[in-house]
């Protein structure tokens, strides 16, 4: 997982952008479900801005998630909680991979 540096961190409290790429292959009732309660879960929570998920026009198996925080603690704050991580660990264990994120900032 990539968490900013705590000198970094000092330029807190501006709005970040978490990409998230997944690869899914074929069609799973119990991924959409998953990948749904996630959604669902994540626009309730505290410093949840927006989302968007995008699929490649070349690649259609490739989907992006751009989700955008008010700040990277809100983040981090969210991708450690239980509620998360315990979907997460489901996501992974059916798509064969850990996801992986990339943070960004203006």
């Amino acid at each position: 997982m990539l968490f900013l540096t705590k000198a970094q961190k000092k330029e807190v409290n501006v709005a970040v952008k978490i990409f998230i790429k997944r690869k899914v292959t074929g069609s799973s009732t119990e991924l959409t479900e998953l990948l749904m309660e996630l959604r669902t879960l994540t626009m309730a929570r505290e410093g949840y801005i927006s989302g968007e998920t995008l699929k490649r026009v070349d690649k259609p198996e490739e989907v992006l998630v751009i989700s955008t925080w008010k700040s990277i603690d809100d983040w981090k704050d969210w991708v450690s909680s239980k509620e998360r991580t315990t979907i997460q660990d489901k996501i992974d264990l059916l798509l064969g991979k850990k996801t992986k994120y990339a943070i960004y900032q203006n």
